[in-house]
C-alpha cells in the first residue's frame, strides 16, 4: 500500500485539486479510514503526534506527515488551515 506514494509538503496541498469520487470502494474500507482519521484527530490533540495521511489528487498518490487538528464531514482540517477531501484519503497512519 505505501509504495507510489510521493511525499509532499502540507503547504503545497492547497494548490492539489481533488475529483470528487471516493478513492476507497467498499464500506469496511471508508469506516476504517474514518475511525483512523478520528484517531489521528486524538493522538495530534493529546499528545501532539503527527501522523502520515496517504491521499491522492487529480493527478497521482501523495503522502503527507502533519497533525491532525480537525475532522469533518468532508474535510481532515492540517495546521494554517490546509485541508483535504476525506473521500481522497487511503488511510492514516
Amino acid at each position: 500500500m505505501k509504495t507510489n506514494f510521493e511525499t509532499i509538503d502540507k503547504e503545497k496541498i492547497q494548490l492539489l485539486s481533488f475529483p470528487s469520487s471516493d478513492v476507497l470502494e467498499s464500506r469496511e474500507e471508508i469506516q476504517q479510514r474514518f475511525f483512523d482519521l478520528n484517531r489521528a484527530l486524538a493522538l495530534g490533540n493529546l499528545e501532539h503526534s503527527k501522523i502520515k495521511i496517504y491521499f491522492e489528487d487529480n493527478q497521482s498518490k501523495k503522502v503527507v506527515e502533519t497533525t491532525v487538528w480537525a475532522v469533518t464531514d468532508q474535510r481532515v482540517i492540517l495546521k494554517q488551515g490546509h485541508s483535504i477531501p476525506i473521500n481522497r484519503i487511503y488511510k492514516s497512519a
